[in-house]
């Protein structure tokens, strides 16, 4: 019964810990992508939002793979915005 409730002590402290990191990412995936779309500078919000996705690889809140797939995609974007701009 004690290690039972001590599971739900830790499980709920894993949970908040997790949660930042997850709320860490995803803000910083966002502010990426509201960048892109008011055609603002984008380098430094990217690296941020790199950094926020590796991070949360690195705790093991997201699986490796995962992490990768969302970086590639928002880079895809990023890319897409930029390519006009080089072609002139």
């Amino acid at each position: 019964m004690q290690s039972a409730r001590k599971d739900l002590r830790k499980a709920k402290k894993r949970n908040l810990a997790n949660r930042i990191v997850t709320d860490a990412y995803k803000i910083a995936v966002k502010e990426v992508l509201r960048a892109i779309e008011a055609g603002k500078e984008v380098n430094e919000v990217v690296r941020l939002a790199q950094k926020m996705l590796d991070k949360a690889v690195k705790k093991h809140v997201l699986k490796p793979n995962t992490g990768a797939r969302k970086l590639s995609r928002l880079m895809k974007r990023v890319n897409a915005r930029n390519m006009p701009a080089m072609a002139k």
